[in-house]
């Protein structure tokens, strides 16, 4: 299929989407997509998506490497900087992960008529605005970030809060690709308790699923395992009023 024809599941129960939100400022939404729109993403994903690694750099912020680039890097150079992330990773700050800006890319015209692009546009939809305005109880929703993500084994997200500089971001979202994803593989969208620290929800990667939750609430992504059967594939952002 041609990923321009995509359409939001016409049989989810919008009311009850909305109602659950509103007490939890979290829901679960399977089946988002119709199961032809979600296999072609998926094979998007894991077939023609050109991936850089993404870190974070204390000096130069958001660190993006090519394939390439690590290669001309050389291994002991990477060896340096993934050690300098881990250094970081124990005093709760950093990410590393695989990821693809959509957004930047569909604004700058990279990879013209890369698939990914119907996405982003997509998400930048009315229908899809409006669906997600209506499911956390905002107007005024203008847009939203997209990134497809890539974690693999050691991949992590610390913890932290999804503010955005003026406050923008009204809601953080996560469509997941994950078929068969085991527990013990880690990868879990994990809430924590700001005083504690202890973990209040941890919830797995799925299949064809929207999680919509408010990213004012500490969260983290929890490290993917060594042995982890497969990569936890998903695109993620935020509904923002700008």
């Amino acid at each position: 299929m041609k990923l321009e024809d995509i359409r939001i599941n016409p049989d989810l129960d919008l009311e009850a989407l909305t109602t659950r939100y509103a007490k939890e400022r979290f829901v679960q939404i399977p089946g988002f997509f119709a199961p032809e729109t979600a296999d072609a993403i998926e094979a998007v994903l894991r077939t023609q998506t050109p991936w850089r690694l993404i870190y974070a750099d204390p000096d130069k912020g958001i660190e993006q490497i090519t394939r390439e680039q690590a290669a001309q890097y050389g291994q002991a150079e990477m060896q340096r900087r993934m050690s300098l992330v881990m250094q970081r990773a124990t005093r709760n700050y950093g990410y590393c992960y695989n990821g693809y800006q959509m957004s930047h890319a569909r604004r700058d015209g990279t990879e013209p008529g890369h698939p990914l692009h119907a996405v982003t546009d997509f998400l930048n939809s009315r229908a899809y605005l409006d669906f997600g305005a209506k499911v956390i109880g905002e107007t005024g929703i203008t847009g939203v970030d997209a990134q497809a993500t890539l974690f693999t084994n050691g991949s992590f997200l610390t913890r932290h809060i999804d503010e955005g500089s003026q406050n923008e971001r009204r809601a953080a979202y996560t469509l997941s690709f994950c078929r068969n994803w085991q527990t013990d593989w880690g990868g879990q969208l994990q809430f924590i308790d700001q005083q504690t620290t202890d973990v209040t929800s941890a919830w797995i990667p799925r299949w064809n699923t929207l999680t919509l939750f408010d990213g004012r609430r500490v969260h983290a992504v929890s490290p993917v395992s060594a042995f982890a059967g497969d990569g936890r594939y998903s695109i993620v952002g935020w509904l923002r009023d700008d």
